[in-house]
């Protein structure tokens, strides 16, 4: 290959790449580096015997992710309260042709997936992702990891179920997410706690995720009563020179809130049964640095 053929075909396939990567992850700044070194092992080394580069490609970028994430499990750093994805953002185009692909999309870029994915073992991790959300056949899957199929089944097994058993249903229909929340914004911005409580679910949730580097809850909130009243008290506080803008986020509607032109925070909702599920709120200014030219 010409050094133009070599970077042309590594930039068709990046975006899978980095897809791998993040599901992997839940690290934005952590895929694009595995993404990075893929790179490097590619241009730099011996590509005589590659006859399906996408496949070869994918089998580099998981066995990086997975070193880098037994590497971060390693370290058992503490997070200072709940931890959330850093959010990715999503814009689909013509790569979801219809609506039962976008919404397989969707789900395996969710926050909701991603949290439960966190509690899975590297191998089972990188299992489900290549399987769930990029169909690859077991066979497959275990050349990529240097795995007996068998083993790769199981993993497979003992993954699924487990992010069955944790895993929280919600609408994915963005039209249905959009409209509820921009509904929402108006009744917290407006301090109408009744209009508010319409629209959360009795067992509801807020998530925020702060690193402990600006203001969240450092646990999670439960409970309608107690998260609208959470709700109206930080609207109340207000963020200076404050400004929203929606943006596609891990599948689905967000909130990017500005302070200025500095990221604030970011907010989405879980929604099913036309009542909000799981409120996410991420102020860690470390997750939002991506999202400066949003």
């Amino acid at each position: 290959m010409t050094t133009d053929t070599v970077t042309d075909v590594f930039e068709e396939h990046r975006p899978v790449l980095l897809g791998v990567a993040y599901r992997m992850l839940g690290r934005v700044a952590d895929a694009e580096d595995v993404v990075q070194d893929a790179w490097l092992r590619w241009s730099g080394g011996d590509r005589s015997g590659v006859r399906e580069p996408r496949g070869y490609l994918v089998r580099i970028t998981t066995r990086l992710a997975v070193d880098r994430l037994r590497r971060i499990k390693a370290r058992g750093e503490t997070y200072v309260g709940p931890w959330l994805p850093e959010p990715y953002l999503t814009d689909f185009g013509d790569t979801a042709p219809d609506a039962a692909e976008r919404a397989v999309l969707t789900d395996s870029v969710s926050l909701a997936l991603l949290v439960v994915l966190e509690s899975l073992s590297p191998l089972e991790r990188a299992v489900f992702v290549l399987r769930e959300a990029f169909g690859y056949p077991y066979a497959d899957i275990a050349a990529m990891l240097d795995r007996g199929e068998p083993a790769v089944r199981q993993l497979a097994g003992r993954a699924r179920r487990h992010v069955e058993e944790r895993r929280p249903r919600y609408e994915v229909d963005p039209a249905r997410r959009r409209d509820l929340t921009e509904r929402f914004l108006a009744a917290a911005a407006g301090g109408d706690l009744g209009a508010l409580m319409e629209l959360l679910a009795p067992d509801v949730r807020l998530i925020g995720d702060s690193g402990g580097k600006s203001r969240a809850p450092l646990r999670v909130l439960e409970g309608a009563d107690h998260v609208g009243r959470f709700l109206l008290g930080a609207a109340r506080k207000g963020v200076p020179d404050l400004s929203f803008r929606f943006v596609e986020l891990n599948g689905g509607p967000a909130v990017l809130t500005l302070s200025g032109d500095r990221p604030d925070s970011v907010l989405q909702l879980d929604v099913a049964d036309g009542r909000v599920r799981t409120v996410y709120i991420i102020r860690n200014p470390d997750k939002l640095r991506s999202l400066a030219a949003a």
